[in-house]
């Protein structure tokens, strides 16, 4: 007989609420959007729809797969068993840091692991088990400028102010397409919904995007900038108002330092100085300034295509600029901070340790680190270049940078090379395929979820949590065990208890939290805390342990109507906990205790903007762009999302078509620095002249693989045309978007 059961939706950045019909034989036979959900009110998107199928998709792992020594090259990993696996991480993986020091370790994560409750909580104790700097994440392709930005204004790179949607008046979005994305560091259920409402109310959306998206078709103004140069855009905005005495920080003003100098160093960067390189023209530059500066309350929301640029860091830092200058930063209706549930309690305001960049450098390429980070660019540079300090062995857990990351046949390469590989993935994808060893997770039904980095991006504080919706397979571990027995086997323990890592944790917390004198348990004897700690593992003991210490929770009785998790258990479809409030200089970590309007590295990389605007591209610029029914290369293997207008096709204006002699569904060629593609072709004025268009994660057309699905139409990888030399110099993130690419027709076969 089926039954119903909540779960949060962990497709997408958006965490709708879903209610998943399971059948006799546990499977999920429907998913619908949970109406009683606080946060998303029923919404559900084509992602949350597939979830079934998502679920019990067939290629995924049943179990762990492992080369055992002999396996000829080129061979597959075979079946093993669990202890079978451990044992060979274990083998292979302390003996080689003993020999050649914890950096011989590389360890890369992937966007997927925001996605889970093990993805958050156990990859910074390997890490730190590990010892390692060789980090690499999904961050530096895709949103690390805005870590940096917000690392420097406000000394903290978590800090990230989100537009506060449901009450503002006035949006300008840069290189977002939420009704594709559904948002993203901006975590909200029914973006579409939202920005209708918006427009319903008198509000005005202002969208700069070189495609006309679905976005874009909703604004009141659609402003077709040219490629990579919204920060050229946002200077002249912000010289304007000053220029016109539209300066009004309001309440941000006592937590301000550096406008003098902010106004003196944007002075050059007149409308019509960064007009002929935007191709916006100096009246609507003025105009979107003025708009921006005259809204009872308005918003500066920027996204992919703000941060996978040349000046990724300065054009998030702009954003941020322009929020603050027009009092627009935490207020409502403006940019504001949230308040998630497992954040540390807040704490008086006051000077904090700041942010720094480049504290060590990477080994073969002196990359600077960020946020301990080095760009998944120069990973396979980090493998392949010899030397003794090189990476022999890579730990990757749900993420597939062969294809997410430049130049992906050199990283391919290099990963065929390495002395040992273990990769935590439900699939064998094309980067996993060269594992040694393969530890799959559960599908989603049979795991739990909790959104701890994503519930700090939300446009509307609040807390859910879910249970496995169907109870774990017999003698199949969960995924926070997984992982915590991979920390064992690099701390050189793999016969010590999984619950074990968990215990340690949750010790070091409750001791570090009675020993604060701000915290609601100071004094008290971290034992008897422990003790009153609930759950049924130890994922949600250290859950239980986060939501009491948190600005909401209970302080382990302090405040008895506070969160628990046994009171959020209480509460399926989540505790709304209000709307977003002003939480200035509560936030501020900087060594000064103020917004920081001028930080060095901008200012020093200001003169690199400056000599940009002169620069006229002499062919086509290529732009990624994203799709309602896609993420990254998670979701090729869902028939139910492929198919319609979800193609990987290059999508170019008629006007350059007819230029180059390309037509409609026939082949082209396109060429960058790190190679060429043949892809089909579609014509269509969505996309302005000059500009291309091609779709992020696609490329599954490597031997070794086991995505049926996604084989029969592979598509090519954006990201092979590129030899991952570009980078923002600040965040150290690939270039992605507005790169030059050469096209041209094919012959017919």
């Amino acid at each position: 007989m089926s039954r119903t059961a909540p779960r949060i939706c962990p497709l997408c950045e958006a965490t709708c609420g879903l209610t998943l019909t399971i059948g006799d034989r546990g499977e999920v036979t429907a998913a619908r959007g949970d109406r009683d959900d606080v946060f998303s009110r029923g919404y559900i998107c084509p992602k949350g729809v597939s979830f079934g199928q998502v679920d019990s998709d067939p290629d995924r792992l049943p179990g762990p797969l492992l080369r055992r020594p002999g396996t000829p090259p080129g061979r597959p990993a075979a079946p093993a068993g669990w202890d079978e696996a451990f044992g060979a991480v274990s083998a292979a993986l302390r003996p080689l840091i003993e020999r050649h020091g914890p950096d011989a370790v590389g360890v890369v994560l992937g966007n997927p692991n925001v996605h889970t409750v093990a993805g958050a909580l156990y990859p910074p104790v390997l890490l730190r088990t590990l010892g390692t700097r060789n980090l690499f994440t999904a961050s530096t392709v895709d949103q690390m400028p805005k870590h940096v930005s917000c690392g420097l204004l406000f000394g903290d790179p978590l800090a990230i102010p989100v537009p506060d949607l449901d009450r503002t008046d006035h949006l300008l979005l840069i290189g977002a397409n939420p009704l594709a994305s559904n948002g993203s560091l901006c975590t909200a259920p029914d973006f579409p919904g939202r920005l209708r409402a918006l427009r319903r109310r008198g509000g005005r959306l202002t969208v700069v995007d070189p495609r006309r998206t679905r976005t874009a078709r909703l604004a009141d103004r659609h402003v077709a900038i040219r490629p990579g140069t919204d920060a050229l855009l946002l200077a002249a905005l912000v010289q304007v108002l000053f220029a016109e005495d539209l300066v009004r920080p309001g309440p941000s003003a006592a937590h301000l330092t550096g406008l003098d100098t902010l106004r003196t160093a944007l002075a050059g960067y007149t409308p019509e100085a960064v007009a002929p390189a935007c191709e916006v023209t100096p009246e609507e530059i003025r105009a979107m300034a003025r708009e921006l500066a005259a809204a009872p309350a308005a918003a500066v929301y920027g996204r992919v295509g703000a941060s996978t640029v040349e000046f990724g860091t300065l054009t998030n830092w702009l954003v941020d600029v322009a929020n603050v200058l027009t009092g627009n930063l935490d207020r409502p209706g403006g940019a504001m901070f949230p308040l998630s549930a497992t954040a540390p309690a807040p704490r008086p305001a006051g000077p904090g340790k700041g942010f720094a960049l480049g504290r060590w450098r990477s080994r073969a390429g002196g990359h600077p680190e960020v946020k301990g980070e080095f760009p998944l660019a120069a990973l396979a540079e980090e493998i392949d270049t010899p030397g003794e300090d090189r990476i022999r062995a890579l730990i990757v857990i749900g993420a597939n940078p062969v294809l997410s990351a430049p130049d992906g046949d050199r990283l391919d390469r290099a990963l065929a090379g390495l002395e040992f590989m273990v990769s935590v993935d439900p699939y064998l994808n094309e980067t996993s395929r060269h594992a040694h060893v393969v530890l799959p997770p559960p599908p989603p039904s049979r795991s739990p979820h909790f959104d701890f980095a994503l519930n700090a991006l939300a446009v509307r504080n609040q807390v859910r949590y879910t249970r496995p919706a169907v109870p774990p397979e017999p003698g199949r571990p969960a995924e926070s065990e997984i992982l915590a027995r991979l920390v064992l086997c690099a701390g050189g323990t793999p016969d010590a208890g999984p619950e074990t890592v968990d215990a340690t944790v949750t010790d070091g917390l409750l001791r570090k939290a009675a020993a604060d004198p701000h915290s609601p348990v100071h004094g008290r004897n971290p034992a008897d805390l422990a003790a009153r700690l609930t759950g049924q593992d130890g994922a949600e003991r250290r859950l239980d342990a986060m939501l009491r210490l948190g600005p909401y929770g209970d302080g382990f009785g302090a405040r008895p109507d506070g969160l628990s998790l046994r009171r959020v258990l209480d509460h399926p479809h989540g505790i709304d906990l209000g709307p977003l409030t002003p939480r200035l200089p509560e936030v501020l970590r900087t060594r000064s205790g103020r917004i920081e309007l001028c930080p060095e590295p901008v200012m020093r990389d200001l003169e690199r903007l400056r000599r940009s605007r002169d620069r006229r591209p002499d062919g086509l610029v290529l732009v990624g762009r994203r799709h309602l029914r896609s993420n990254n290369s998670w979701l090729h293997n869902v028939p139910a999302l492929r198919g319609g207008t979800n193609r990987c096709t290059l999508q170019i204006h008629p006007r350059d078509a007819a230029r180059l002699g390309l037509a409609d569904g026939a082949a082209a060629r396109v060429e960058g620095a790190g190679g060429q593609l043949r892809v089909p072709v579609e014509i269509t004025d969505a996309v302005r002249p000059g500009v291309v268009s091609l779709p992020h994660g696609w490329g599954h057309d490597r031997p070794g693989t086991r995505l049926t699905v996604a084989a029969a139409e592979p598509g090519v990888n954006v990201n092979q045309l590129l030899d991952g030399t570009l980078r923002d110099p600040l965040a150290g993130t690939a270039v992605l978007n507005a790169f030059p690419v050469r096209v041209g027709p094919l012959p017919a076969s």
